[in-house]
C-alpha cells in the first residue's frame, strides 16, 4: 500500500482538482480528504456517508449556577474576557487553560470537552472516502487530520487497497504537517505565479525538514512562461523532480460547474495530461 498526499503552499493552485482526478483514474484506493478546515473533495466525488463519528478535542468552562457564589474570582482571572457578568462562558472566547475551574472556591466551574467537529466513512462510486468537517472557530484541525488518515489506512488495509490518496490541506501548519507523515510520495502543486512560487519553498522545506520524497506539478504553467522556468529552475537547485506541466483549460471550470473529475467531463490535453501523471506517479 501507497500513500500519496497532495498538497499546495496556498490555496487556488488546482489541488482537489487533480486529487479528484486521481480519485478517478486509480483502481484500488482509498481517498482521504485531510483539507478539513475548508473540505470540498466531496463536491467532486459525491460521497454518500455510511458512518458519522464525532471529534471531541480541547475544553470549555462550565458554570453551574446553582452552586456559584458569584464571588467574581473567575472573571478577574479570565485574561480572555470569555466569563461575562451574568457568569456565563462564551464558548468562542474560552480557551480551555482551566484557570477559572481551579480558583473557584465552589468547585462550580467544570471543564468539558468540545465536540469540535465530525468525521465520515463514506461511498463513492471511486471507492471507499474518509473525510471531515471542523466546526467554527474550532481547534486541532491537525489532530482530526490524524484521525482521517488513521482510519483511511485502517480501510485500506482491511481491504487490500493499493493506495491512498490523500487532498492535503494548503499552506505549512500543523494540519500539513499531519498530512505528510509517513507519505510515500508527497506532490506539491504549484502554478507560476509570485505567491505560488514563495509558498511552494515554504511547503517544499517542511516535506524535505521530514524526509517525504516530493516532487512537483506545475498547473497553468502557460499563464507565465517565466515564472515556470523560475519554478523549475528553484527544483532543479533543490534536486525535486517536476512530474508535469498542466495547461490552463476552461475545461476544469467546466467540470468543476457540473462537478465532475476534469479526466471524466472531457477528452481533451488536461486530461490526457492528468493521465500520463498518474502513470508517472504509479512508476515512481
Amino acid at each position: 500500500m501507497k500513500q500519496v498526499v497532495v498538497i499546495s503552499g496556498k490555496g487556488g493552485t488546482g489541488k482537489t482538482i487533480i486529487t479528484a482526478s486521481f480519485a478517478a483514474l486509480s483502481e484500488n484506493k482509498v481517498i482521504a480528504d485531510c483539507d478539513v478546515d475548508a473540505a470540498d473533495l466531496h463536491l467532486l466525488l459525491h460521497p454518500e456517508i455510511i458512518e458519522r463519528h464525532e471529534f471531541r478535542s480541547g475544553k470549555t468552562a462550565y458554570i453551574n449556577k446553582e452552586i456559584c457564589q458569584q464571588c467574581h474570582k473567575c472573571i478577574d482571572v479570565c485574561r480572555f474576557s470569555a466569563i461575562n457578568e451574568d457568569y456565563i462562558v462564551d464558548s468562542i472566547s474560552c480557551e480551555g487553560c482551566g484557570i477559572c475551574s481551579q480558583i473557584c472556591p465552589t468547585g462550580a466551574i467544570k471543564m468539558e470537552e468540545n465536540i469540535s467537529g465530525e468525521w465520515f466513512i463514506s461511498e463513492t462510486k471511486y471507492g471507499p472516502m474518509v473525510h471531515a468537517k471542523l466546526g467554527v472557530a474550532r481547534e486541532n484541525s491537525g489532530k482530526l487530520v490524524t484521525e482521517v488518515r488513521q482510519n483511511a489506512k485502517r480501510i485500506a488495509e482491511e481491504q487490500c487497497r493499493e493506495y491512498v490518496i490523500i487532498d492535503g490541506p494548503p499552506g505549512i501548519g500543523c494540519p500539513v504537517i499531519a498530512s505528510l507523515a509517513y507519505v510515500d510520495l508527497a506532490l506539491i502543486v504549484t502554478e507560476p505565479t509570485f505567491s505560488g512560487i514563495h509558498d511552494m519553498g515554504r511547503v517544499a522545506d517542511v516535506a524535505k525538514h521530514f524526509g517525504v520524497n516530493t516532487k512537483v506539478v506545475i498547473n497553468k504553467y502557460d499563464i507565465n512562461l517565466n515564472n515556470t522556468n523560475a519554478i523549475k529552475l528553484f527544483c532543479e537547485t533543490r534536486n525535486i523532480e517536476v512530474l508535469a506541466q498542466l495547461p490552463f483549460s476552461e475545461e476544469v471550470n467546466h467540470s468543476l460547474i457540473n462537478g465532475i473529475p476534469v479526466v471524466e467531463y472531457s477528452d481533451t490535453e488536461i486530461s490526457e495530461e492528468i493521465i500520463n501523471l498518474w502513470g508517472n506517479i504509479k512508476k515512481s
